[in-house]
């Protein structure tokens, strides 16, 4: 109950990314929640434009860590 009164000082700000390259801001915020994949993921490239923004998705990531052709 204390946590849904706006009586807290400060909002806590909470991010969520799937790797280390910072794409859900997890270095500027209070609490981040880090997952990590413990084997690699299987891709399948045949329905994955159809299913995935890829633009959007290549645009997203600030290292670059995407490639704009997966199967190459």
């Amino acid at each position: 109950e204390y946590f849904t009164t706006k009586s807290l000082p400060a909002r806590v700000r909470i991010a969520l990314a799937c790797c280390l390259n910072m794409c859900g801001a997890v270095h500027c915020s209070d609490i981040a929640i880090l997952g990590f994949h413990r084997l690699p993921p299987k891709v399948n490239h045949a329905t994955l434009a159809n299913m995935c923004e890829i633009p959007t998705t290549i645009a997203s990531c600030p290292t670059g860590a995407i490639s704009p052709n997966p199967v190459t």
